[in-house]
């Protein structure tokens, strides 16, 4: 179990935090199956941060899922530390519980799953966050079953 306690019932949203792109992605009540939601603009962090906000709340969400991207031998680079710059900004702006999912390869694994149905690289880019966010939460869901 994470050191962060999430409700066991209720919906979660996973979040690939980018400084681009934001992908974001919900689960079922039963917290079984993951969804792609959308795609935030990140570039603009107050907006962005409002819009997790909104989703929050208009999804009725009871935890966030979000993607931690470490290197491949598991230490932290530039990327995690933007990522843990922004759970700790996200932290601060909503009031539910945030666990992190270790996110290696769920860009890689989104862009295959985008291939094998047949979307090009230039129809990609508009959902392969959200995608990776699905990946994210998806993954955290099964392990958490286990």
């Amino acid at each position: 179990m994470s050191a962060v306690e999430v409700p066991t019932r209720g919906r979660l949203l996973g979040v690939d935090p980018g400084s681009v792109r934001i992908g974001v992605a919900v689960s079922n009540d039963d917290q079984t199956v993951a969804t792609p939601l959308e795609v935030i603009d990140g570039r603009d962090r107050v907006g962005a941060m409002q819009k997790l906000v909104d989703l929050v709340d208009e999804w009725e969400i009871v935890g966030v899922v979000v993607g931690d991207p470490r290197n491949m031998d598991g230490t932290v680079g530039p990327s995690a530390k933007k990522a843990a710059g922004f759970r700790k900004r996200l932290g601060a702006t909503i009031r539910v519980p945030i666990v992190t999912y270790d996110e290696r390869l769920t860009t890689v694994s989104a862009h295959r799953n985008l291939g094998d149905v047949g979307l090009d690289s230039r129809q990609r880019a508009g959902v392969v966050d959200m995608v990776a966010a699905q990946v994210i939460l998806q993954g955290w869901l099964d392990q958490e079953r286990r």
